[in-house]
């Protein structure tokens, strides 16, 4: 949880800032954060970042062209150190709100930057709830509470207001136990799963949704017109290729895991795993996205991090991390058929 004095902090930065601009991961937790922020102050535009696995230095060039005067970097756990130097050199301040348990680690200090990861609290502070959860939290505002329910969701995360949101929303919830409940079985979260899929289309239809996100008053005004501005062309393509890829997956079931490859000009792996993960919770999901020399992975499973940790000694150069039950990695294309060599003889 955010402390007392990381709230008053950030509701500091957040009032000095004049022209922000928001740097969020290009995923529902991201973009929800920053329309909760951008709806409570008013002022600011946002970015999806879509650099993998850390925010690059190319992203200053954002900074500069929007004449931003602060920068709020949200849930995205890496943060390339000439990305921090560029701020440094023109003497803006950077914010970092952010959830996940990855090392991130800087060669030089910056006396413009601030960061709240709540994942680095120490004691009954450390925890792990998803960016929007946080930035709620901070705001207090009832009428983003849907929003709030749309990040959290879509970050596997069952947040203690859902029981006050079904009451308020019925018609949006149902019979929920666990998250996934509430992503794949309700009317919010096929809300979620549209925001999911409108962020993998063009950079200009995601910024028409994110100032789309900020007028709404009440999701029915999502659900009302979401033919002209969800589903467009390139929308129904993705949707279309997501759900022939979840088919493609599913051959490759296996006893106690699905090791899946792909390629492609679009990455959806981290879709891809959570879907796996709710139609299999017992196995070990792996979905792994081919982009020329490097494959990005997506892992959910059970204490998957630890199995993670284990294998990717073996592999000089991988690196990955993330959530107890959900991880990321990053590995040599060339290598994926001895990882899960080397996943299958842990599992044994």
């Amino acid at each position: 949880m955010l402390t007392k004095k990381q709230m008053a902090e950030l509701k500091d930065h957040l009032e000095r800032a004049q022209n922000p601009l928001f740097l969020y991961d290009n995923d529902a937790d991201g973009l929800c954060s920053y329309v909760i922020l951008r709806r409570w102050i008013g002022r600011g535009k946002g970015v999806a970042v879509r650099s993998y696995p850390e925010l690059d230095a190319g992203y200053a060039r954002r900074v500069q062209e929007l004449q931003a005067d602060y920068v709020f970097i949200l849930d995205k756990p890496l943060i390339s150190q000439a990305f921090i130097d560029e701020l440094d050199m023109l003497n803006i301040p950077c914010v970092i709100i952010d959830h996940h348990d990855v090392e991130q680690s800087f060669e030089k200090k910056s006396k413009n930057l601030a960061i709240y990861n709540t994942a680095k609290n120490k004691g009954k502070n450390k925890s792990f709830e998803p960016v929007t959860f946080h930035v709620y939290q901070l705001t207090q505002r009832k009428e983003d509470m849907w929003i709030a329910i749309i990040g959290c969701v879509s970050d596997h995360y069952l947040p203690s207001f859902a029981e006050e949101f079904s009451k308020n929303y019925p018609e949006l919830w149902g019979n929920v136990k666990e998250p996934f409940d509430a992503y794949y079985g309700t009317e919010i979260g096929k809300i979620a799963q549209s925001l999911g899929f409108g962020l993998k289309d063009s950079i200009s239809h995601v910024v028409a949704m994110q100032n789309f996100l900020i007028s709404c008053k009440h999701p029915s005004d999502i659900t009302t017109i979401r033919d002209s501005w969800v589903y467009s062309n390139t929308y129904k393509a993705i949707k279309e290729r997501y759900d022939r890829t979840v088919k493609e997956a599913e051959k490759e079931l296996g006893d106690r895991m699905i090791f899946f490859t792909y390629s492609g000009e679009t990455s959806m792996s981290a879709s891809l795993a959570n879907h796996l993960c709710y139609k299999h919770p017992d196995k070990v999901i792996v979905v792994a996205y081919m982009k020329g020399e490097i494959s990005n992975l997506s892992l959910r499973g059970k204490k998957v991090r630890v199995l993670l940790e284990k294998v990717l000694k073996k592999f000089p150069g991988a690196s990955g991390g993330g959530h107890e039950d959900a991880v990321g990695a990053r590995i040599k294309t060339n290598e994926l058929a001895r990882l899960r060599e080397k996943i299958e003889e842990e599992l044994k």
